[in-house]
């Protein structure tokens, strides 16, 4: 984990897209909020950039230098008065120490899963709370897990790769096809991803392969809602979606929470 750098940064924009109303979701949290927000799991400055473009200050913290580097080089091409209001910062989430406090911490995508243990989640959670102002808020996103599509995938087949999609190589213009497993284990709530980049010539060769892993631990509603207790943020509201809407299970847990 203390190594850890994301190989497919240069493809990441291209097959992780986010979820359906994500980034104005954020973005309109911020802005409720003000700012300064920080961002942790900015990645490549998918919600980062559109916060900014609203008009409000955002740091932007990730432990992975590639991500980071994409990040940095689309800033680059934006309006110095929204350059301005980007900071980018290498960092770990359990760990960050910037000696300032935020109206806002914001966690999407799902990142906070890359902690993998208790111990990681609550030193995450504890950092956070030392750096929310005194009426701040913690907004975050995590799919909850679905026992039953988790069983299911126990069988037969578990771990085999399956075509997902493809995008065309933003440097090469070459067609890529994405393949990717996943391998579950309910006990430690764990979810092994192997994604591969088949990168295909004009005649559909393959000319580069590229591998990448992603481990994630999952997290149950009534779980998430005594980690948060228990590092002194207390739950305003739990939805199902972007929108509001009610939590169901199996969907996806978006959680608001202030400093007790």
């Amino acid at each position: 984990m203390e190594s850890y750098d994301r190989l497919d940064a240069e493809f990441y924009d291209h097959y992780q897209i986010g979820l359906e109303g994500d980034v104005e979701f954020y973005v309109e949290r911020a802005t409720k909020a003000g700012g300064p927000v920080l961002e942790l799991g900015c990645g490549t400055g998918r919600i980062a950039i559109p916060v900014a473009r609203a008009g409000v200050e955002i740091v932007g913290l990730d432990r992975a230098p590639s991500m980071l580097a994409v990040a940095r080089a689309k800033i680059a091409g934006l309006p110095r008065e929204i350059r301005r209001r980007i900071e980018l910062v290498e960092a770990d989430m359990r760990t960050f120490a910037l000696g300032r406090r935020f109206a806002l911490v914001m966690i999407p995508y799902r990142a906070f899963l890359h902690m993998l243990t208790v111990e990681d989640q609550r030193a995450c959670l504890r950092t956070v709370r030392e750096h929310l102002a005194g009426d701040g808020r913690l907004v975050l996103n995590l799919f909850d897990p679905n026992v039953t599509v988790i069983a299911a995938r126990l069988g037969a087949g578990a771990g085999m790769l399956r075509y997902a999609r493809s995008f065309v190589h933003p440097a090469s213009r070459r067609r890529v096809l994405v393949w990717e497993a996943w391998q579950y284990d309910p006990v430690r709530q764990l979810v092994d991803g192997h994604f591969m980049f088949d990168e295909l010539d004009a005649a559909g060769t393959v000319t580069t392969r590229h591998a990448s892993p992603l481990t994630l631990r999952w997290i149950y509603q009534y779980e998430m809602r005594h980690l948060l207790e228990l590092e002194g943020l207390a739950v305003e509201a739990l939805y199902g979606d972007f929108r509001g809407g009610a939590f169901r299970q199996g969907g996806e847990q978006v959680w608001v929470a202030r400093r007790r």
